[in-house]
This record gives structure tokens, sequence and C-alpha cells, in this order.
């Protein structure tokens, strides 16, 4: 047995649960190393000092554990809503997400006056100003969003229409085989925007 084997078990001998060979190990180690003798010697003093030291505790007899839990103060009553985050961490932060995001949305929404228009085949309308044509016997390929702005359509669009924030006026020739989509609410943009980034995602 080295010096450090006995140093681990001088501990659990002292404490009366080292038996057998391996407090046999240790006396035959401790009888031929004097440092750990010495070491020994001092944590026997240490424990006799300690246990000299502890004085029985009187405890009065109306002193219960019952009367201790009465004097106790009432722990303090949390609201349904202050104990559902904690029980769902996950659901929290994903409607903290959805706050910001509506949040950035709708101040996006404020802020957009420009027109923007989105398609495939752009080369087939006019733009003046703020306005977009279809020119009469023109057919347009695709869908066709516009952003902040009007759509006068006189030809053809062969997909969907979409209007955000803005009007559209159909001519007499006019024809418009997909859907023609309207959104001129906050809310209504907002789901438009959420529908585009889903899309995104998907793609």
């Amino acid at each position: 047995m080295n010096c450090k084997e006995a140093i681990l078990l001088m501990h659990d001998y002292l404490d009366g649960d080292l038996t057998g060979p391996e407090a046999a190990e240790l006396k035959k180690h401790l009888i031929g190393c004097a440092s750990c003798q010495e070491r020994y010697t001092k944590l026997e003093k240490t424990g006799a000092a300690l246990m000299a030291s502890m004085k029985p505790v009187h405890v009065p007899s109306h002193l219960t554990t019952a009367s201790i839990m009465q004097k106790l103060p009432a722990p303090a009553k949390r609201t349904v809503w202050m104990r559902w985050p904690r029980r769902h961490p996950a659901a929290t932060v994903a409607a903290l997400f959805c706050i910001v995001m509506l949040g950035s949305f709708m101040s996006m929404w404020n802020e957009d006056t420009q027109l923007v228009v989105h398609g495939s085949n752009l080369e087939q309308v006019v733009i003046k100003g703020n306005t977009v044509v279809v020119p009469e016997g023109q057919t347009y390929q695709g869908n066709l969003i516009v952003e902040n702005g009007k759509i006068e359509v006189n030809g053809k669009i062969d997909g969907n229409l979409i209007v955000i924030d803005g009007n559209y006026a159909l001519a007499s020739t006019a024809q418009i085989s997909g859907d023609i989509t309207s959104v001129n609410q906050a809310a209504e943009w907002v789901w438009y925007k959420l529908n585009q980034l889903f899309t995104l995602f998907v793609k």
C-alpha cells in the first residue's frame, strides 16, 4: 500500500467503516511510514476535539414540526398566467417570437410607401408613376404582385393577381385566369407575408 491509498483509507478507519484485510494493510503501512503516522495522529486528535465540542441540545417539548410549520409564512400565490410560462418554456419562446415578428411586420406595413412589382415577365407590363398597366391585347404570363400602387388590367393575366395596399381596375376587355387577392388591412398583410415566408422555407 502506498501513502496515497493510505490517506484515502484513514477517514474510513477512524469512522469504523474499514475492516478486514484493508484495515490490516493500513495498520501495517502506518507502522512503517512516519509521515502517514503523523497525519493519522492529527486526524485522530481533530476528530476527538470535534466530538468533545458537540454538546447535546435540549429541545423544548412544545417545539414540534407542526408548530414550526404553522409559524412559517404562507407561500405567495402565483397566478395561472405566471405558472404557465414555467411549465411550457418552448411555447412561451414561440409566442414571444410571434409577437416580435408581428411588431416588425406592422412597422414594415407603415413604412412601405414605394411601388413594388413582383413577377416573372415584367416586360409585358407598363409602369407609369404609381400605376401598373397591362395593355389591351397583351397577355401577361404568370402571377403578378403589385404593392403600394394601382394596377389597370386592360389585357389578359394568365395567373393570379395580388394587390397589396393598393387598388385595381379591370377594363371590359380584361381577363384573369387565376384569383384576384386584395390585401388592404395590416392583419391581412401580415398573414400574406407569413405565407410568403413559409413558402420560401418549404422551397
